[in-house]
C-alpha cells in the first residue's frame, strides 16, 4: 500500500475541503519567495501591508493550486471563515475562487443570482480582511462589479468615501466589469471623488480605471474627462489616464498648468 499524501489534483472523489485548500497554499509555501513578496507588498513597518504575514505563494501557483476547486462549490460559511486567516496566500486564494464563482453565476447556462448575491454580500462584511491591492484587483470586478450590473450603485459610493483605502479602491476597481460592459459613467463620478485623495494606490487605481474606459468604451469620453480635470489629477492619476493616448495627446495632458 502507497502512504504517501495524494496530490490535491487527485482528491476530487475524496471531497474537498476549504481545509484541503488552505493545507495545499500551506505546502506550497516557499520563505525565499516570502522575502520577496514581503518587501513588494510593502509588509514591512510604515507600508501599506504592514501586520499581514506572507508565506511565499506567488499568483500563478495559487491559480494552479485552485484548479481542482474551481467546481468543488465548497460552503461559502467556510470560505468566509478562511478569509479572516492571518496568511495573506490563504485570503488570496479564497478571494481567486469566490471571483471565479461569481463569474459563473452571471453566465446563462450556470446563472445563480441567488450565489452571486450571497458571495456579494460576504465579500461586503469581509472588506477588512481585503487589505492589499491584489487582493482588491483579482476579485472586486467580479464580484462587486458584476453584482452591481443590474442593481443600484450607491454602494459604490459609500466606499469611495470610507476612510479604508483599500474600501476605495473597492469602489474604483469594481467598475471594471462595467467598463466591460460599456457602462463608464461610475467610473468618471468616482474619479472625480478622489481628485484630492492622499493615497498613490488610489490615484494608481482611478487613472488606470479611466484609461481602460477611454479604450474600451470612448477616447472622446476620456479626453472630456481630461479637459476637465486633467490641470487637478494627482500627477500619478494623469500619467495611468494618458498612457494608451497618442504621444501628441499625452504631452499635450501633462503640460497643462496645474491647478493650485
Amino acid at each position: 500500500m502507497d502512504d504517501r499524501a495524494e496530490p490535491a489534483g487527485d482528491r476530487r472523489d475524496a471531497g474537498l475541503s476549504t481545509k484541503d485548500l488552505l493545507g495545499d497554499i500551506d505546502a506550497a509555501a516557499d520563505p525565499a519567495v516570502a522575502e520577496v513578496l514581503s518587501r513588494y507588498f510593502q509588509l514591512q513597518p510604515g507600508g501599506y501591508g504592514h501586520g499581514d504575514r506572507m508565506i511565499g505563494v506567488k499568483l500563478s501557483t495559487i491559480r494552479a493550486l485552485l484548479k481542482p476547486y474551481l467546481r468543488a462549490d465548497l460552503p461559502l460559511s467556510d470560505l468566509e471563515q478562511a478569509l479572516t486567516s492571518p496568511v495573506h496566500e490563504h485570503r488570496l486564494a479564497v478571494l481567486c475562487l469566490l471571483a471565479d464563482r461569481a463569474a459563473r453565476s452571471r453566465k446563462p447556462r450556470t446563472a445563480n443570482p441567488a450565489e452571486l448575491q450571497a458571495i456579494y454580500e460576504l465579500y461586503l462584511r469581509s472588506t477588512a480582511y481585503i487589505n492589499n491591492w491584489d487582493l482588491v484587483d483579482c476579485s472586486a470586478p467580479q464580484i462587486v462589479g458584476g453584482y452591481l450590473l443590474d442593481e443600484p450603485r450607491d454602494i459604490l459610493y459609500a466606499l469611495i468615501r470610507s476612510t479604508s483605502l483599500w474600501e476605495r479602491r473597492i469602489a474604483l476597481v469594481a467598475t471594471q466589469y462595467l467598463i466591460g460592459q460599456g457602462q463608464t459613467a461610475d467610473t468618471y463620478k468616482l474619479s472625480v471623488e478622489v481628485l484630492d485623495d492622499p493615497e498613490d494606490l488610489i490615484h494608481k487605481a482611478s487613472g488606470w480605471m479611466v484609461r481602460e474606459a477611454g479604450k474600451r468604451v470612448s477616447e472622446d469620453e476620456l479626453r472630456a474627462f481630461l479637459d476637465r480635470y486633467a490641470p487637478r489629477m494627482p500627477r500619478t492619476m494623469l500619467r495611468y489616464a494618458v498612457e494608451r493616448l497618442d504621444p501628441a495627446t499625452r504631452r499635450h495632458y501633462l503640460q497643462l498648468p496645474r491647478a493650485r
